[in-house]
Formats: C-alpha cells, sequence, structure tokens
C-alpha cells in the first residue's frame, strides 16, 4: 500500500468527486482511477461507489477512512521532524485562512515572510474558519490564521493575535438612521444580513440577542463579508460587520447597549509537528 494511494482515495473521499480530487492533487483524473484501483486490488475490496456522478464511500471505504488520514498526518509529521533537524526554513507550508483575514489583515505579514524565507512554498488555502479548524484537527492543514471559536479544543493551541469590532452598519437612506436612539431589540423589527448560521461570528450576534431573549430577522445570509457589506450599502438590511470594513458606502450607528468584537490569531495541532515553516510565520504574526 502507497501513499499515492491513499492521497488519492483521501482526496477523492472528500470531494465525492474523481475531477476535483484530480485537481486537488495537480494529477489527470485517469491517474487518480488508477491509483484508486491498485488500492482497491491491494486491499481486495471495493472503497467507494460511483454512482452517476457522485461517490462515495461503501462499507470497507468508511472503515479506511480515519485510518488513511492517520498514517499520512504521520507520515508528514516525521517528514517536518527530520526536516527541521538541519535548521533550513524550507519546503512547503499548508496555511489555511478566511478571505476576510486573507485580504485585511495577512498581507503585509506575507510579503515580509516570503521576502525572508524565499525557499518557502507557501500553499494558502481560502476556507471559512469552521473548515479550517477542521483541516487542522484532521492534518489537511498545519497552521490557520482564522476566527476563533468560542468554544474550546483541548487538542488546538489557540492564539488570539487581533481583535475585530463589530459595528453596526445599514444603508444610508435606511430607517433605522432617523432614530435618536438603537437598542438590541429594536433591530428586531428590521430585516438583518449576516454571516451563515454556523459560523462563528453569526453565533457571535446571536448570543448577544439570545442573552435578552430576542429572535433575529434575517433576510440574507453569506460567509463573505465584503458580499455583506455590499448587501447593507443597496438597503437589504442592517449588518454588524469588522470596524475595518465601514466606509462612505454606509452609515454606521452607534449601539452603546452593547459593544462586539470577534478574535482573530492562529491554530495549530497540539500533537502535530509544526516545520521551521510555520514557526517562521508564527513568529511575524505574534511581531
Amino acid at each position: 500500500m502507497d501513499t499515492q494511494s491513499l492521497q488519492a482515495f483521501i482526496a477523492v473521499a472528500e470531494t465525492q468527486s474523481f475531477s476535483r480530487a484530480a485537481e486537488r492533487l495537480h494529477l489527470t483524473q485517469p491517474a487518480i482511477s488508477k491509483r484508486i484501483a491498485n488500492l482497491e486490488q491491494q486491499l481486495g475490496v471495493q472503497l467507494l461507489d460511483r454512482i452517476g456522478r457522485q461517490t462515495h464511500l461503501t462499507e470497507a471505504g468508511q472503515a479506511l477512512m480515519p485510518r488513511a488520514q492517520k498514517v499520512l498526518v504521520e507520515l508528514e509529521d516525521t517528514r517536518r521532524m527530520l526536516n527541521n533537524l538541519n535548521g533550513e526554513i524550507a519546503g512547503s507550508l499548508v496555511l489555511g485562512t478566511s478571505h476576510h483575514i486573507g485580504l485585511h489583515r495577512l498581507p503585509p505579514i506575507l510579503k515580509s515572510f516570503t521576502q525572508d524565507y524565499p525557499q518557502v512554498k507557501l500553499d494558502m488555502r481560502f476556507l471559512d474558519s469552521e473548515q479550517a479548524y477542521e483541516g487542522i484537527q484532521q492534518g489537511r492543514l498545519e497552521l490557520a490564521v482564522v476566527t476563533l471559536s468560542p468554544h474550546q479544543h483541548p487538542m488546538l493551541k489557540v492564539v488570539p493575535i487581533w481583535e475585530d469590532k463589530l459595528k453596526l452598519v445599514v444603508a444610508k437612506d435606511h430607517p433605522l438612521t432617523k432614530l435618536k436612539k438603537i437598542s438590541l431589540e429594536t433591530l428586531t423589527d428590521y430585516d438583518a444580513v449576516l454571516p451563515g448560521f454556523q459560523t462563528f461570528t453569526r453565533g457571535i450576534v446571536e448570543t448577544a440577542f439570545a442573552k435578552k431573549g430576542l429572535q433575529l430577522q434575517v433576510a440574507l445570509s453569506t460567509n463573505y463579508m465584503e458580499t455583506l457589506k455590499m448587501m447593507v450599502s443597496i438597503g437589504l438590511g442592517w449588518s454588524l460587520l469588522p470596524e475595518i470594513l465601514t466606509d462612505d458606502s454606509m452609515q454606521v450607528l452607534e449601539l452603546p447597549e452593547v459593544q462586539l468584537t470577534r478574535p482573530l490569531g492562529y491554530l495549530y495541532h497540539k500533537e502535530r509537528t509544526l516545520s521551521n515553516a510555520g514557526k517562521a510565520l508564527i513568529q511575524l504574526l505574534e511581531a
């Protein structure tokens, strides 16, 4: 059983598609199919059911999946440990981050990093913060810089770096701009546009309302902050956006009743070996 076949199997299982797995691994679709066939032949079982364009794990595939992931994670940890011995800062660094942080927080840090360590191949993946947490736990990412979860994860090292102040924003002609005083209760009478239901940021906002026994009216949702900003500016509803996104296209309103913030920072798995490149990026983040 070779690791390349295991990589192909995991990629197909996670994407549920041979073509998307081929894109992820930078291979042709026939090459992916050949690796899966070789793995199934070696194990003597069928691992995947192919129904039309959909691909699903068989019972044997479901049993293999966590063990295959563990094998590849341990192998990658071993490679990092051995590469770290020579003290060089080189090789690949798989970094997960959100679009918002990638656009508004990381650029100067990544510029310094790539200038200081040109031998590092940065594999940067834009993900929702919740997906990045999952990627760290499963070993697909070495390091993530995202919105931090309000819940503790005992197997993860989580370090806050920035604090995003969330500001109440509306279109300049929104009815809320004509009110002298605004409260959380007032906001429940108007449509909101907010991040998706299961996001950390949505949870922060909903918790503030739930503490007062209030329920939001969410008209639209998206996980992209820039899209939320556009929705607000054209009058689709109010929102709570990071202060860094506010500009003349919208009206910022005071909400003295509550000051909401969200923590941003980095995380990695405590039981996984950080590469020298990962340690170097952390130093820049903390600086």
